[in-house]
């Protein structure tokens, strides 16, 4: 009797525990599930004009993204690129694909130059196309797909083999795709267009200074958030082929390089999605620093792998020489400091958020409310709540 007592306990404690798991299970694909989905291509004018523009736009890209991942849930965020010229240009169309990798599509936005556009008119028609049929835009109409097209010039109307812009918003409407306008400028040929697009998608049109009229907001905690993210990228451990170690590197350096504002926004940005992910997967900690998925620090704090798993041949010249027990003991070391180093930072950007938030509404007293940025996250917010997806952070 005594040993069926002991199975029988046996028995009901695993299915407690089995219970208890199934429950963390079922709520953490509950929250998964529950994560809006947000889709943003950005189609960009990168003419001539438009230098002031391209880079406000490289300025506030990461503020953009801070601002969505702000969001409670914090939403699965992708972003795209169009540039756009015109023929007889360097180049018509260069096309860069939706991403969840934010830092990878910000290597491609910093190559961006203003050049070329020796008439008025630009290849918007071909530009516009190529976001809505070259994007691999996920499937559904519950996720929020934007396209933000922004310029200072009207279409080449008069290129017969192009799908004009008329047909090109039908397509839109087809795949659930709103289209936005921005316009720089005053141009009225553009302003007609800009308003025409916008009303045929079920968009929204504004127009912004040829600058673009981004303000930067600095903070007393920029400088200490640099130097702890520098600290942050040291931890960082390549992990994968030579390309794969490629890619690590050319983040690192341009984050290094980054302006302050936007190293700032971009570890918010990290910031938030990982603690997003973290309570989605049950996990108490989130590791990520970076975008992709190539960083073995990431990987570790993730449990995505064990560190007795290791391939060395994945690693970095530096540690691969390294002997195992040796190699191990730096690896972790990393892990511990990356735990410490997102403590320090996430307080100082905690700090810099509250301050921000009262930048912002000072600005906004002021009028400066017609910037880029601005303008964008309004629209997104708008177009979110018209999907019922909440992206309102101003009671944050």
């Amino acid at each position: 009797m005594k040993r069926i007592a002991q199975i029988t306990t046996a028995f009901a404690f695993l299915a407690t525990s089995l219970s208890a798991f199934v429950v963390v299970a079922a709520e953490s694909v509950k929250a998964r599930a529950a994560a809006p989905q947000v889709e943003v291509c950005f189609v960009l004018d990168t003419t001539g004009s438009m230098g002031n523009l391209i880079q406000g736009a490289k300025d506030k890209i990461w503020s953009i993204a801070n601002e969505l991942a702000s969001a409670k849930p914090t939403p699965s965020i992708k972003f795209g690129l169009v540039a756009y010229r015109d023929r007889n240009d360097d180049y018509v169309t260069k096309v860069f694909n939706l991403t969840d990798d934010i830092d990878a599509l910000y290597e491609h936005l910093m190559s961006f130059q203003a050049k070329g556009g020796n008439d008025t008119p630009e290849s918007v028609n071909q530009a516009l196309h190529d976001a809505v049929t070259l994007m691999k835009w996920s499937e559904g109409r519950k996720v929020l797909k934007l396209v933000f097209l922004v310029g200072d010039a009207p279409p080449h109307m008069d290129y017969p083999d192009d799908v004009k812009y008329p047909k090109v918003c039908e397509l839109a409407m087809e795949r659930s795709l709103i289209i936005n306008t921005i316009q720089c400028g005053t141009l009225a040929a553009t302003t007609v267009v800009w308003t025409d697009i916008a009303r045929k998608s079920e968009g929204q049109y504004a127009a912004i200074l040829q600058t673009g009229g981004t303000v930067a907001v600095v903070t007393p905690f920029d400088k200490q958030i640099a130097e702890v993210n520098r600290q942050l990228n040291q931890t960082i451990v390549g992990y994968g082929d030579a390309a794969a170690q490629r890619a690590v590197r050319s983040k690192i350096a341009l984050n290094d390089e980054s302006k302050v504002e936007a190293v700032a926004d971009r570890a918010d940005f990290f910031r938030k999605v990982r603690g997003a992910s973290a309570s989605r997967s049950g996990a108490g900690f989130g590791g990520k620093v970076l975008g992709g998925g190539d960083d073995l620090i990431e990987q570790l704090i993730g449990k995505k792998i064990k560190i007795e798993d290791i391939d060395p041949k994945k690693l970095p010249e530096d540690l691969k020489k390294l002997p195992a027990k040796e190699r191990a003991a730096a690896i972790m070391a990393r892990v511990e400091d990356r735990k410490k180093l997102q403590l320090k930072i996430d307080a100082l950007l905690k700090s810099r958020g509250a301050f921000v938030t009262k930048e912002k509404e000072r600005l906004a007293k002021a009028g400066q409310v017609d910037s880029f940025d601005l303008k964008v996250k309004e629209m997104i917010r708008t177009q979110g709540a018209r999907k019922g997806i909440n992206l309102d952070t101003s009671g944050k």
